[in-house]
């Protein structure tokens, strides 16, 4: 197979099984990204954009385009698993590579726990007799047995989920604008995408560091690279396809819902602790019925669906860190018939169990977990805009200045805005972790294990 033979050139063999197509990669997206991702974290957007939150997603999805851009030029350079990791080791160096893959893995090994937390509270809420951790733990068994069988079942899987998630979001949207017509709410209004009352740049961008989480799930992509049976731009193509659908659906259900919400200048005095506002805004549309139908659709989408793709992403970027022996060899471990990385993915699925456990005990643990992992993937993304610039414009003396220069440096500024004014819990955590990554790479480089990618020969002969 000629990727097969190309990813020969950058030192590797086919390992993975190459059986997802370009379809496959959008259904793939949009459900790491999950269509209705705002139900459980609209009240901590609603607080934090002052209600501006269909504005918060209108700018996390342009900063989210820029990086997608981005993306989807370095995996057609580089068409390997590994995400930020890969693309900024082979487009600026090794060592690089490394921090990025550190910063980004704050993101991913994080991400399932959010998801797994967040699904068990919804689920709580709907049958209080079974508690979360009980909820946390059904989820990540029922996910791990479905990424065990392999990457088709999961394909197979989301295939039917985006389904559904798309019906109960057309349920809500559809109730919701009736209800408003009918006098419900606050009657149709532009403040959700701009109020001057409450608008100031600082307490849009503070919100968008929240809202992005909804957004992640385009990056996951590129972890599929070599389970890729198309041409390399599939990869690109995909990412912004998913992307700008998701986007308009963020902004258009999180308008209607803003507008159904009966105090909103107590939800931004007082927070949603509870993490039930959207379901409380359903509610008003349309009744208990359409709460307990959006609820229950967060906890299946987030606790199952989108964990589900998580869990596979993350696996594989430990895989790809694990190969170029950055990260521990057994990670590496690929499953002799299921043609997936086995350890990685048992691995994910006990840290998320533990980390889901402990935050389900914290007041603030989804609203603190949502901050760390929007820091550890804004980082790494800053990362990679940079990489685009210094393989494209200084190694292979390009002159496309939009793609590979003016649009990075655009990507990163909006981006490096928002990691500016996420919260300081997020900031002083990501820059621990960020340490104590530093701190690992000199030690590597101190026992004579300098971070190297494999076949780099190849990389420069593909830049002549």
């Amino acid at each position: 197979m000629a990727q097969d033979q190309g990813l020969e050139r950058y030192g590797y063999t086919q390992e993975l099984r190459r059986s997802l197509g370009f379809k496959d990669l959008l259904v793939y997206g949009l459900i790491f990204m999950v269509p209705i991702a705002p139900f459980g974290i609209f009240g901590s957007v609603f607080q934090g954009s002052g209600g501006m939150v269909a504005l918060a997603y209108a700018i996390g999805m342009l900063a989210m385009l820029f990086t997608a851009g981005s993306y989807a030029q370095m995996s057609k350079a580089f068409p390997i698993a590994g995400s930020v990791y890969t693309y900024a080791g082979r487009g600026i160096g090794a060592p690089v590579g490394f921090l990025a893959g550190w910063m980004i893995l704050l993101d991913y090994v994080l991400v399932p726990g959010l998801l797994y937390l967040i699904a068990g509270v919804a689920m709580n809420s709907l049958v209080p007799a079974v508690p979360v951790w009980l909820w946390l733990i059904a989820f990540v068994l029922l996910n791990t047995a479905v990424n065990y069988l392999g990457i088709e079942m999961t394909a197979k899987v989301n295939r039917v989920m985006l389904v559904a998630q798309l019906i109960i979001l057309a349920i809500f949207l559809v109730v919701g604008v009736v209800a408003l017509t009918q006098g419900k709410g606050r009657g149709f209004s532009f403040d959700p995408l701009f109020n001057s009352a409450t608008f100031s740049w600082p307490l849009v961008f503070g919100a968008v560091s929240i809202a992005v989480l909804s957004f992640l799930g385009f990056d996951g992509i590129s972890t599929l690279a070599e389970e890729n049976r198309d041409s390399a731009r599939a990869i690109g193509r995909s990412m912004v396809a998913a992307l700008v659908v998701t986007g308009l659906l963020f902004i258009t259900q999180t308008w209607v819902a803003s507008l159904l919400v009966e105090d909103p200048d107590g939800l931004i005095a007082n927070g949603d602790a509870g993490g039930t506002a959207f379901y409380d805004a359903a509610r008003s549309a349309g009744g208990g019925w359409l709460a307990v139908l959006t609820a229950a659709a967060t906890a299946v989408s987030w606790g199952f669906a989108n964990s589900l793709v998580a869990q596979a992403a993350t696996s594989r970027l430990l895989f790809a860190m694990a190969r170029d022996r950055q990260l521990p060899k057994f990670l590496a471990k690929i499953h002799p018939t299921r043609r997936i990385p086995v350890n990685a993915t048992l691995l994910v699925a006990g840290v998320s169990l533990l980390l889901g456990l402990y935050m389900q005990s914290r007041e603030d643990g989804i609203t603190l977990l949502s901050s760390l992992v929007n820091f550890g993937a804004m980082t790494a993304f800053l990362v990679l805009h940079v990489s685009v610039v210094a393989h494209y414009v200084i190694r292979r003396r390009s002159r496309d200045w939009w793609k590979h220069l003016i649009a990075p440096v655009i990507g990163f500024g909006i981006l490096a805005y928002v990691v500016i004014n996420a919260k300081v819990a997020a900031q002083t955590v990501g820059f621990v972790w960020l340490g104590i990554g530093a701190v690992i790479l000199v030690g590597l480089l101190a026992a004579g294990r300098k971070p190297e990618l494999a076949g780099i020969a190849g990389d420069e002969e593909e830049g002549k």
